[in-house]
Parts: structure tokens; sequence; C-alpha cells
């Protein structure tokens, strides 16, 4: 007798939308408390399948204001600054944003990119064709399961979600 299990979702015949196994755990929150160098050399394996040399990330801190700044390839990223209002309540959203931003600017010339999968404490980083981010798109029902690229501004950095 088999037994039904509801939380079994169907799928369609064919390869898996994502290959979960190839996640790589970010955790916006990690990344704004001075995780953008960790998460980066954790990624550097991979990348180093497309690229010859990784740029390196230098992470700027000042515990005074406190500020926390990261470098990459002559570009600065601001992640939050006590002088600049707004700034420590959107550093989930400028990190994630910073670290998949400085990373697909080196793959501009590879046929992948880093794709953000979910966010917040969940975020998670895919190594991706944009072909294979359009199927997943295609495949999974919930927007918020599907994979994109972050964006500068908030209040979502472009995570895709159902209107409210």
């Amino acid at each position: 007798m088999r037994m039904w299990k509801p939380w079994k979702r169907k799928t369609a015949p064919g390869p898996a939308p994502l290959d979960y196994d190839a996640l790589v755990h970010l955790d916006a929150e990690d990344l704004a408390e001075e995780g953008i160098g960790t998460a980066y050399a954790e990624l550097l394996p991979r990348l180093r399948e497309y690229l010859s040399q990784p740029a390196g990330v230098v992470e700027v801190t000042d515990p005074d204001l406190p500020a926390y700044k990261v470098r990459c390839a002559g570009t600065e990223y601001l992640i939050y600054a006590g002088e600049v209002p707004g700034s420590e309540d959107d550093s989930w959203g400028n990190a994630t944003w910073a670290l998949f931003d400085l990373v697909n600017r080196q793959l501009e010339n590879a046929p992948v990119r880093l794709y953000a999968i979910n966010g917040g404490n969940d975020l998670g980083g895919m190594l991706l064709t944009p072909g294979q981010a359009e199927g997943a798109r295609a495949s999974l029902p919930r927007k918020a399961d599907w994979p994109y690229l972050p964006e500068r501004e908030g209040p979502w950095f472009g995570m895709p979600h159902d209107p409210d």
C-alpha cells in the first residue's frame, strides 16, 4: 500500500529545475555583519572554474562610526555607515547586492552568473546559465523560489515576490 504524502509536490518529468546540492548557503545577515570576505572565499573554488584570476576582496570596517565597506576590482560597496540614514536598516540587502554584483562583474564573459536563491537568513547562491535560471522560473510555481540577480534598490533588492 502506497502512503499519500501531501508534502511531496509532484513535478513534471525531466530534469529538476535546480540542483540544490550546488547551492552555497550565504545568509544575508552574516554577509552584512562583516562576512562578505568569508563568503567570497567560500565561492572562490567554483569561480576558478570560470576565472583564471578572481579579484581580491578587501573589507573595510570602522567600529567607531560604525561602518562596513567592501572593495573589489576598483569598486567600493557601502554596506552600512552610521552617518548614512537607513543604511543599517538596508544592510542585509546592501550586502547581498554587493556580493552578487562583485562576483557577476567578474563573470561578465563567462556562460554563468551567480544567482540568488531565497533571501534573508535562507539566502543562497548558485551558478547558473541564463537559460537554466529561466527554466527554473518556468517550472517553479512560487515566485519566491525563483533564482534572481539581486539589485541595488530596496525594499526587495530584486527578490521575486507575489504582490501584496
